[in-house]
């Protein structure tokens, strides 16, 4: 599990197309669903909520639904590697 201090690093270049779903992803930053090897996946339970308070418009949350899934495999693969 990575610690608050290797989490720190360079800022990142968001594309504005993803900056809807990256904000949801960070509002579901304590979701996270852990077993006995880790996280294991978010909890889509809360998923419905952070969309609304993040301001994700009905039309768009198949799409940043979509791209969740993304960020989730890709910050389960980092955690899975460190």
């Amino acid at each position: 599990m990575l610690t608050i201090e290797e989490m720190r690093g360079p800022p990142v270049e968001i594309w504005p197309d993803n900056l809807l779903a990256v904000n949801v992803f960070i509002g579901m930053s304590t979701q996270w669903r852990v077993g006995n090897a880790g996280a294991i996946g978010l909890d889509y339970n809360a998923l419905p909520a952070v969309m609304r308070f993040t301001g994700v418009q009905p039309a768009e949350r198949s799409e940043v639904f979509d791209s969740i899934r993304v960020l989730e495999e890709a910050a389960l693969n980092t955690m899975r590697t460190e």
